[in-house]
């Protein structure tokens, strides 16, 4: 299947709640983040095609004294996760103004999971490989 996405997904190391603002509901927890969507971690089914309104909890931020971000929102996709007692709910920011950018980047710049590569040294085997 070819990739559509617009941007690299950012796993996160803050786990924000998220609400659905019409009801107040959990819909669950974020996963990951980019400018154009996020991707949550649900213990319900949701219906794709849907259009709601979200509320993102924000982690703390140095300079941002919101503490939530609400933005509109259509659910793209829900796939059971492996661990069948979970979804992983993809949703599409359908407007968002340029502040509210601005706090997602930060959100990601902030809380972004780095995975490192680590610096092993080199195996023997290559060594004599390269001589």
């Amino acid at each position: 299947m070819q990739e559509r996405r617009k941007e690299p997904r950012k796993n996160l190391m803050s786990y924000s709640q998220v609400f659905d603002v019409h009801d107040g509901s959990l819909l669950g927890y974020l996963g990951d983040l980019t400018s154009f969507g996020a991707m949550v971690i649900s213990d319900m089914k949701l219906d794709t095609g849907r259009l709601t309104t979200i509320s993102i909890q924000l982690p703390e931020l140095e300079g941002v004294s919101e503490t939530s971000i609400n933005l509109p929102v259509r659910i793209v996709w829900c796939k059971q996760d492996l661990s069948p007692e979970y979804f992983n709910v993809g949703l599409e920011f359908q407007t968002m103004t340029d502040k509210q950018r601005k706090i997602v980047e930060a959100v990601v710049e902030n809380y972004e999971f780095r995975r490192q590569n680590p610096s092993y040294p080199p195996h023997p085997n290559e060594l004599s490989a390269n001589e």
